[in-house]
Order: C-alpha cells, then sequence, then structure tokens
C-alpha cells in the first residue's frame, strides 16, 4: 500500500501560511516533524511525497525535508520514500543535498519511462537499478547473468540498493518499490 502526501497541504497546515513555498530551515524542519507523523500513523511500506503544487524550495528545506527524512528512516525498516511532481529547481536542491549526504531517493514522473534516482548513485548502481526494474524482480545470480558481471559484484550492487531504499529486498530477491 502506498501512503500519498501532498507537501502544500502540509505546509500549510503546519505553519499556517498562505504561500506554497518551502523555504527557511525551521519551516522544513517543521514539515519534515509532520511527515514524520504522518509516515508513523498510517500503515503502508511505501510513502509517496507530491510536490505538484509547492512553490519555491531552497536548499535548507530540501536538506530539512528530505535528506533527514530519509536520514532517519532506518535500513532495513521496510519503508520508502518516493517523490513525484518535481520541478527542475525542486530537483536541483533535493539532488544537491542528497549527494552532499551519500544517499538517493527514486522519483517518477508521468513523463519517463521508469523511475529516476536523485542523489549519490555510482554508476554501476545505475546500471543494476535499471535492470531491476527491467526484470520486475531478480536475486544475485540472476542480475550476474544478465549483466555478465562476476556474482561478488552483483550481490554487493544490489545490497547497496536495497540499503538506499530504492529496490526492495525480500528473501534474496529484490524488486522494484511498488508506487503503482
Amino acid at each position: 500500500m502506498i501512503h500519498t502526501i501532498k507537501l502544500d497541504r502540509v505546509l500549510r497546515e503546519t505553519v499556517a501560511t498562505p504561500y506554497h513555498d518551502l523555504v527557511t530551515r525551521p519551516t522544513g524542519a517543521a514539515v519534515r516533524t509532520s511527515i514524520e507523523q504522518a509516515i508513523a500513523e498510517a500503515d503502508a511500506a511505501t510513502t509517496l511525497l507530491d510536490f505538484s503544487s509547492v512553490g519555491l524550495m531552497d536548499f535548507s528545506c530540501a536538506d530539512e525535508v528530505i535528506a533527514k527524512l530519509l536520514l532517519r528512516t532506518e535500513p532495513g525498516s521496510g519503508h520508502y520514500v518516493v517523490l513525484q511532481g518535481l520541478r527542475e529547481d525542486h530537483t536541483e536542491a533535493i539532488d544537491h543535498v542528497l549527494t552532499h549526504h551519500s544517499l538517493a531517493v527514486l522519483v517518477i514522473s508521468p513523463d519517463d519511462d521508469g523511475p529516476r534516482v536523485l542523489g549519490s548513485l555510482p554508476p554501476d548502481l545505475q546500471v543494476a537499478l535499471a535492470m531491476v526494474h527491467r526484470l520486475g524482480s531478480t536475486d544475485a545470480a540472476g542480475l550476474a547473468d544478465t549483466l555478465l558481471w562476476p556474482l561478488e559484484r552483483a550481490m554487493e550492487a544490489l545490497e547497496a540498493l536495497a540499503f538506499l531504499r530504492v529496490v526492495q529486498a525480500a528473501d534474496g530477491a529484490y524488486q522494484p518499490i511498488l508506487v503503482q
């Protein structure tokens, strides 16, 4: 199940402002706290943060809302965060802070062929992630066979993707995060 959170609504309810801009570190911290509470109350494995109606977003809010949210979500918790509705300026700010923290997050867009990643994802992991999405589900042996990689390299890539929470892992199999 997917829990969608519209950030413009959270912003209005949290800081009681008529504006749709995510600016200033205190605003970002307040919005993140509200998001964390909503995640805790929801019974969903995936949270979809919808930026569709958000105006400006500065780097401090990107850091407070996205980077700190990801940092506070325990690896292996079985909870995933996915973004949608990003404009280019949102993408720039989020990508910058996630790269700084060596984090990554999936972004979905109706215009893209599949999810893309913002943040820090080395080329090997990008290739492995694309293949997981193409295959739908795989294990290390399947990825190694498909990419003609040594088994150890495939296993390390899949474990890194799962640690970054850009794929789901269960019983040795890795699959895309369910966002539909």
